[in-house]
């Protein structure tokens, strides 16, 4: 964006750059699922297109709540998602894998926070944060996490989180 003013040009010349980001390892993150890159999944710039990129974190949380040993489902209740913020790191390209690395980085009344990042050929590629809420099957409406809910999300649970 172009500066209106002389003085926002000085301000944008002089404001420190922040340091780059802290990027994940695969290791930080309790759970983890592969997937692999499709042909499809390219746009016409020869890379993954960013729209795909949801649904590689989506097979990362899908595969902790429908764990068949320690999953987070609830009687009675599904989660969904309202929020996601993603991090476009690295273009992928085909053929190739990814492995999704899933913790939880926050938990909440009735939501909880999945951190989850994309590696390929041992870098991150991307990285995002998605808010899950617990929601009644009959009403919809919100429900509070119940405490054995909460403690298998406090084993998935990141460090430094």
């Amino acid at each position: 964006m172009k500066p209106e003013f002389a003085w926002e040009l000085a301000l944008q010349e002089s404001a420190p750059k922040p340091p780059p980001p802290v990027l994940p390892d695969i290791t930080d993150f309790p759970v983890r699922a592969p997937d692999i890159i499709r042909f499809a999944d390219m746009d016409r710039q020869g890379h993954v297109n960013n729209a795909i990129y949801p649904t590689y974190f989506e097979t990362g949380r899908v595969g902790a709540i429908y764990d068949p040993h320690d999953g987070l489902q609830v009687d009675g209740c599904t989660t969904v998602l309202a929020r996601i913020e993603i991090d476009f790191l690295r273009e992928l390209r085909w053929p190739g894998t990814v492995e999704i690395g899933t913790g939880i980085a926050e938990i909440g009344r009735s939501s909880y926070v999945f951190a989850q990042a994309i590696f390929h050929d041992g870098g991150c590629a991307a990285r995002a944060r998605s808010t899950m809420v617990l929601i009644d099957r009959a009403t919809r409406k919100a429900r509070p996490l119940p405490p054995e809910l909460i403690a298998r999300l406090n084993r998935m649970r990141l460090s430094g989180e």
